[in-house]
């Protein structure tokens, strides 16, 4: 299936998760945040969470600094 991830196109197996998605943007485990259609995922749900063909995931990561 084909899914957008954080605007860019990418083909996913069928059944993938919001887990696996994030786990494919980022390796931190603190201060990330996920959207799947512009609603937001609880951290929580996330392997829960599968995806379907055409699906939005947004993937956002906290920055530090100033």
């Amino acid at each position: 299936m084909k899914v957008i991830v954080n605007g860019e196109p990418r083909e996913l197996p069928d059944g993938a998760s919001v887990a696996e998605v994030v786990a494919s943007v980022t390796a931190a485990a603190t201060g990330v945040a996920a959207a799947l259609n512009d609603e937001v995922v609880r951290r929580a749900e996330w392997e829960a969470t599968r995806l379907r063909d055409a699906d939005r995931v947004e993937v956002l990561t906290a920055v530090q600094g100033g």
